[in-house]
């Protein structure tokens, strides 16, 4: 099973970008858990999201304590958040799995080694705000970060198929499929391991 935790900001679309995941591994035939956990309900609040992957069903129904990856969509959380907790941590319920190495995507402009943060886990970064300003999701303001930052993380840790994510937002996002799905493409691309 691998779990994979996202942090974002109410309105940069971490909840979607949790059921878009779950979504993609479910057309690939796997078994996926999505669900988020709300604090304060208002935009901009800090928004945690959850998804699971595995090939045998899910029976566990609990928060993720510790991540195989790490999705930060705003990177000004590094500073409020413990994004990090539980990473490299192993987890019971996780017995005859093989180690690996967590990894935290954020979302910046800079590169993995300008990030202060250290531990048991890589970090990637990709400039999911750039590319959703680029495509026009949200606003110069308020930018939707969340289909960009799946493309990176389809690149960055090779779980999900491009192919399959690219459908999954087509159909799951609810406006702009095109320029979504192109924001996903153009994060792939851009993303620094």
């Amino acid at each position: 099973m691998i779990e994979i935790r996202f942090h974002g900001r109410g309105g940069q679309g971490a909840v979607v970008a949790s059921d878009i995941l779950a979504d993609t591994a479910f057309r690939d035939g796997k078994y996926v858990q999505a669900f988020p956990m709300f604090g304060v309900e208002r935009r901009g609040a800090p928004v945690t999201a959850f998804t699971r992957i595995d090939d045998k069903p899910i029976r566990i129904k609990f928060f993720i304590y510790n991540p195989d990856y790490v999705i930060v969509m705003d990177p000004t959380l590094l500073g409020s958040v413990d994004i990090a907790a539980g990473c490299g941590v192993p987890s019971s319920y996780k017995k005859n799995q093989e180690e690996r190495e967590a990894l935290i995507l954020i979302n910046t402009g800079m590169n993995p080694s300008e990030i202060d943060l250290s531990g048991p886990f890589k970090v990637a970064t990709v400039d999911a705000t750039s590319i959703a300003i680029k495509h026009g999701l949200g606003s110069r303001q308020a930018p939707i970060v969340n289909t960009a930052i799946l493309g990176g993380f389809a690149k960055a840790t090779g779980e999900i198929k491009l192919d399959t994510l690219l459908e999954a937002i087509k159909e799951g996002v609810p406006a702009k499929h095109e320029e979504n799905a192109q924001a996903a493409r153009d994060a792939y691309e851009k993303v620094i391991l």
